[in-house]
């Protein structure tokens, strides 16, 4: 096998690039100058060496802990819950939460082995519990059906804690993700958000 079919092999893995973009890919990157495919040789060797999971959040960052955590600004008796880093992202983008987050780190999925044990939930109900000053939590988990299980899930562990748990609104499409909704149906979604009933 030569170092391009390699290449391309190793680009269609990621998600969203099938063989015909990673070919164009590899061309591309084959016509740039050595130091162009340098930088971006480094900046993955770098991202795979220094980003780590935040110890409060859950987020991916370079710095302990994550620069939304550390911001004395953000409210932190509000608490968004999110599937995943890229989650937090998306909502941020929207410039309308200033809250802070909380990553599960995936969503329940029975169908695949996904249990309750496998997501940051023990950390969720610690941060939730008494004395944190969280009045309110607010489920963001994906429309997709095991974001809705994760979510109905997380209402009953939440229940005991006497916060007021909210879902964000369901202008986002069934089967999407937050990562590629576009910023004004996220921010209304956020700003359209519910408390969530027994028949949610």
């Amino acid at each position: 096998m030569s170092a391009i079919d390699d290449l391309v092999t190793e680009l269609a893995k990621l998600p969203g690039i099938g063989r015909k973009t990673a070919q164009r890919l590899t061309f591309h990157l084959l016509k740039q100058p050595p130091e162009e495919a340098g930088r971006l040789a480094d900046a993955i060797r770098q991202v795979r060496e220094r980003v780590t999971v935040c110890g409060v959040c859950g987020n991916l960052t370079d710095e302990e802990p994550c620069a939304i955590c550390a911001d004395p600004r953000r409210d932190g008796a509000l608490l968004c819950v999110v599937e995943e880093a890229a989650d937090v992202g998306a909502i941020e983008r929207t410039g309308r939460f200033r809250g802070r987050y909380h990553v599960l780190g995936g969503r329940l999925s029975p169908l695949d082995g996904v249990g309750p044990e496998a997501l940051r939930l023990e950390r969720l109900l610690e941060r939730v519990g008494n004395g944190s000053g969280v009045r309110e939590v607010i489920v963001a988990t994906n429309p997709s059906m095991e974001g809705e299980v994760t979510a109905t899930y997380l209402q009953q562990v939440l229940r005991p804690t006497g916060v007021r748990v909210t879902r964000i609104a369901r202008g986002l499409p069934v089967g999407g993700d937050l990562e590629y909704a576009d910023d004004v149906t996220i921010a209304q979604a956020l700003e359209a958000r519910r408390e969530m009933s027994e028949a949610d």
